[in-house]
């Protein structure tokens, strides 16, 4: 956690406001909707994405206002409602270690309050006449929703190419990093260049962001022994999509039917996860990811020195650099 605090160290007393408006923002008059959304707020992530937010804004105008803060709730919201509506979607009991809604309360309540929280981003921009925000985020929604269909079609059929990868995970993960980074410039920077510069920024983050989670999935010395959890969730991924390409045509036909057919066969997943390696496809994956990063942060070199400016550059290296 030690950089996660040096890059929040200059946005710090932003970030204590935030989480004071993001819980009012989050109230109902329905005790079970408090009851659950104070277990939600209780048991918070590192609040990398409004941490971008703030630092965009800061490094583009020198300090926020009351249109940032607006953003940064605004995409809380919303990332948590999907959160919520992905353990749902997943089966999933766990989320950061603790039970997940709808292990505690089922899934009809689980839908129900993602429902609520995704209203509640809408609102917040409505009250405060923050068109352009709200256009921001619901471009983002779409682009979520779209992402994770299309994985699913791709699972069903296994012909996914490293384009429609890039396609997915752009959708699925960086948009709603991209949006965080457009908010923040579009909040003190209406209709300036930076609103799509920073948009292209946070994708980059986001797409390093998740070949890096596809990496975990092959394990390293670091965090113990592979788990090929994506394998066993038909999932293509960019190391897997590098070793299909790079395969004879007995050899892809092995792959493709270990995936569709024996994906829940450990033994099986371990000769993927080790033909995969032996292929190459950790070291492109690697090197794809860190093209996304140089680029990344290649937007932020004509901008000043800055606290913000270097908050953003350990930002994007912790990215790739994070050990889980």
């Amino acid at each position: 956690m030690k950089i996660v605090s040096q890059i929040r160290e200059p946005i710090d007393q932003e970030m204590e406001l935030f989480e004071e408006k993001f819980h009012k923002s989050m109230s109902s008059k329905v005790a079970l909707f408090n009851r659950i959304t104070y277990y939600i707020v209780n048991r918070k992530g590192k609040q990398m994405r409004p941490m971008f937010v703030f630092l965009t804004a800061k490094l583009l105008n020198g300090e926020v206002n009351e249109r940032t803060y607006c953003g940064a709730s605004i995409i809380e919201l919303i990332h948590t409602a999907s959160l919520v509506h992905d353990d749902v979607v997943d089966d999933s009991h766990k989320r950061r270690g603790f039970f997940s809604i709808n292990a505690l309360w089922k899934n009809k309540i689980a839908v129900l309050v993602g429902d609520f929280l995704f209203s509640k981003g809408v609102l917040v921009a409505l009250e405060n006449k923050d068109y352009d925000l709200l256009h921001i985020i619901s471009n983002a929604v779409r682009d979520m929703s779209e992402g994770e269909l299309l994985q699913i079609e791709k699972a069903r059929l296994l012909d996914i190419t490293e384009e429609v990868y890039y396609d997915i995970i752009r959708q699925k993960t960086a948009t709603l990093i991209a949006a965080c980074c457009s908010m923040g410039a579009c909040s003190v920077k209406p209709e300036s260049e930076e609103v799509e510069t920073f948009r292209r920024f946070g994708e980059l983050c986001g797409m390093a962001f998740q070949i890096k989670d596809d990496l975990f999935d092959y394990g390293t010395e670091k965090i113990g022994k592979p788990t090929g959890i994506d394998i066993k969730e038909q999932k293509m991924t960019l190391p897997l999509i590098y070793a299909l390409n790079n395969s004879e045509k007995d050899k892809k036909r092995w792959l493709i039917n270990s995936i569709k057919n024996h994906n829940k066969n450990k033994k099986r997943v371990k000769e993927v996860i080790a033909y995969v390696k032996e292929k190459g496809g950790l070291e492109y994956a690697v090197s794809k990811m860190l093209e996304f990063k140089d680029e990344a942060l290649g937007l932020l070199d004509s901008y000043p020195d800055s606290e913000y400016k270097s908050a953003l550059t350990l930002m994007v290296n912790y990215v790739v650099d994070r050990e889980k």
